[in-house]
């Protein structure tokens, strides 16, 4: 087993050179006071919509017991949340990214996130393949769950993807035969 440590240099390596390579406008890291992240990987976050109301985001994983490493406010490693994977969290300027680093063949092929909504609140599919956060009464978007975007250490696309079960969005990664690592990105912005 991997010290935590070397865990979460290794996420963090691994996720900085895919975003890096991606050279796209990628959101910028920042501590938001309305962000409120939970200790454990079960815990979650709890993030801000565009009206003021909160939502909350978990990770259901196999070790979802995981206790982050706090590397700044706006950042933190979860290590070995699954078989083979960590998870690096980060707060951004608009909301939170969950970005799912697979570290082997061994690694999970999908990965849910428990959403628990406001009263008022409801998922809606989007043409792209992400879901708005919509305020019922008014029709109003108030929050967006990005479709997921994934690569693979050689910097090629990976399939990703979401389904909704319930109340949680599953994140499909098809990533065998794919270089590992393979970095893959749920985001949320308000």
């Amino acid at each position: 087993m991997r010290h935590a440590r070397d865990g979460a240099a290794a996420a963090m390596s691994a996720a900085s050179r895919i975003l890096v390579a991606r050279g796209k406008n990628e959101p910028q890291e920042m501590e938001i006071p309305d962000v409120a992240w939970g200790q454990r990987a079960r815990d979650g976050v709890w993030v801000p919509t565009r009206d003021g109301q909160r939502i909350h985001l978990g990770i259901d994983a196999t070790a979802a017991d995981t206790v982050a490493q706090v590397l700044r406010p706006s950042l933190r490693v979860f290590v070995g949340v699954d078989v083979d994977t960590d998870i690096v969290a980060q707060t951004t300027a608009g909301g939170v990214r969950l970005l799912t680093v697979i570290h082997g063949p061994d690694a999970p092929s999908e990965f849910r996130f428990p959403i628990s909504l406001a009263d008022g609140l409801a998922l809606e599919s989007m043409p792209s393949g992400g879901y708005d956060v919509v305020h019922l009464r008014f029709g109003a978007t108030v929050g967006r769950l990005y479709n997921p975007w994934a690569s693979d250490s050689m910097f090629r696309q990976v399939k990703a993807d979401y389904t909704l079960e319930g109340t949680a969005v599953t994140m499909r990664v098809q990533h065998t035969d794919a270089y590992y690592p393979v970095v893959a990105d749920p985001s949320y912005e308000r």
